[in-house]
Parts: structure tokens; C-alpha cells; sequence
């Protein structure tokens, strides 16, 4: 299996009401690229949340009273983001010394629920993650399928550390068209022995893969990756939050 992961470059800065669908396909005609089946379009969140809409002006924040008190502790950090992340949080896992890893809405355990202040257009603005990110694959599907008439996968991507191991990695946020993970119970391995217990986070791979021509700041928000075999499902990146009940770390 031979992968290629190609960057899509030239969108505009993307602002909410903004058609991403069609800053997307422009943007793979000026980068001389079309759809075909079987492709895997990555997205980063960034640039889905800003199209829709999932942006808050800071001069409208009034901070808490537990936002203030959280940034007691820190060294310059703005009690308005610190407001920002607790309405977006549905349970604090961690606090110290200003540093929150929370639990989201969908269930996304991440530093600061996601709340970005970079690349968001304006110093005033800080962007959030998209309300339903599977949600917001299933729609890029469509328009890119109703387009091109080719099957493909769509992942929204969005860069979290991680539990016991330093650096970034980008991540599925989001997926459609192709199932998230690879179940490989019940095939055998080279010595013959089945696998009970083997499943694989394709799409985590994949997003993994693509963040390597989408840093931060090099202005790139999409990737399409070509060669890697999917047969197409149904499934979203939901399905990669460990649930409650197997969750040794709640």
C-alpha cells in the first residue's frame, strides 16, 4: 500500500458564514487536485468552527468569579479565555497552577476545552470547537460527494496532547464516510494466532499522518490523503472516546 498525503494550499482566511465546501474545491483546483473514490479529505477544525460561526468576540465576556479566581494563579492569563473554556466544559478532570484539562460537551477530554487564540483573524476573538463535529464531516461529505460523485471519507482534525508522552499530535475530531476504527479481531497475525483484541484508530492515524503538511503556521487547513484502503461506513470519532464503564483513568 503506497499513501500519498497532499496539502491543500491558497484558502482565504475563513470567517464565519463562510462556504468552506467551496474555499475547499477552489482550493484543490488551484493546487491541481480533484476528488476520486476512496480519498480521504482532512480538515482542520479550525477553519470548520470559523465557518460556523463557533467564534467569541472576548470584549463581550465578563469573567466569573471562579474564572478570576483560576487566573489568580497564572502568570498573564486572560480571566476572559479562562470564562471562555468553563462554559465550554462539562467537567474539570485537572486544574493546577492555571493549567485545565477538561472534559467537552461530547465527551473530548482536552487542555483548555479546545478554545484557541491563535490563527483566529482578530486579537479579540478566540475560537471554539464545532458544537458537532461528526456533524460537521457528514456535511462536508455531502457537498464534496454531490460534487465530485466520488465516495470519500472526511476527517476533522484538531491537534490535543496526550496522556504520558510529550508533543502534539493532530487527531480525529470528527469523521464521515469511513469508519473511524479498524477492527481486526478475528484475522490472524504471521505466526497464525488470532487477534482478540486488536483495534486500530485509523482515522486518529490518518489525522496523524495529514498534520504533517498542516502545522500551525503554514497557513495550510486541509490535506487529501490517496491509497489508503476504507471501505466507507457510517461511523463518527464519537466512537474513539473509551467509555466510562472500560475507562481505568476516571
Amino acid at each position: 500500500m503506497t499513501i500519498s498525503i497532499t496539502p491543500i494550499a491558497g484558502l482565504p482566511m475563513v470567517r464565519p458564514g463562510d462556504d468552506l465546501p467551496e474555499l475547499l474545491f477552489a482550493g484543490m483546483q488551484r493546487s491541481g487536485l480533484s476528488l476520486e473514490d476512496r480519498d480521504v479529505l482532512l480538515v482542520c477544525q479550525k477553519v470548520v468552527s470559523k465557518s460556523e460561526g463557533r467564534v467569541v468576540d472576548l470584549r463581550t465576556v465578563t469573567p466569573s468569579p471562579f474564572a478570576e479566581q483560576i487566573t489568580a494563579s497564572t502568570n498573564g492569563k486572560d480571566a476572559r479565555v479562562v470564562e471562555v473554556i468553563l462554559r465550554e466544559t462539562k467537567r474539570i478532570v485537572k486544574m493546577e497552577a492555571g493549567r485545565l484539562i477538561v472534559e467537552t460537551g461530547p465527551g473530548w477530554v482536552c487542555a483548555n476545552a479546545g478554545v484557541d487564540e491563535s490563527n483566529s483573524g482578530d486579537p479579540h476573538l478566540v475560537v471554539l470547537l464545532p458544537r458537532d463535529p461528526d456533524a460537521s464531516a457528514r456535511r462536508l461529505v455531502a457537498a464534496a460527494e454531490a460534487r465530485s460523485g466520488c465516495r470519500i471519507g472526511v476527517i476533522v482534525t484538531d491537534t490535543f496532547g496526550r496522556p504520558w508522552r510529550e508533543g502534539l499530535v493532530d487527531f480525529a475530531l470528527g469523521a464521515a464516510g469511513i469508519e473511524p476504527l479498524l477492527d481486526l479481531r478475528g484475522t490472524r497475525d504471521l505466526g497464525g494466532r488470532e487477534l482478540h483484541h486488536t483495534i486500530l484508530a485509523q482515522a486518529d492515524a490518518l489525522a496523524a499522518a495529514a498534520g504533517l503538511v498542516m502545522q500551525k503556521g503554514s497557513g495550510i487547513p486541509a490535506a487529501l490523503v490517496r491509497g489508503y484502503r476504507f471501505a466507507p461506513g457510517s461511523g463518527g470519532a464519537t466512537q474513539l472516546i473509551r467509555p466510562r464503564g472500560s475507562d481505568l483513568f476516571r
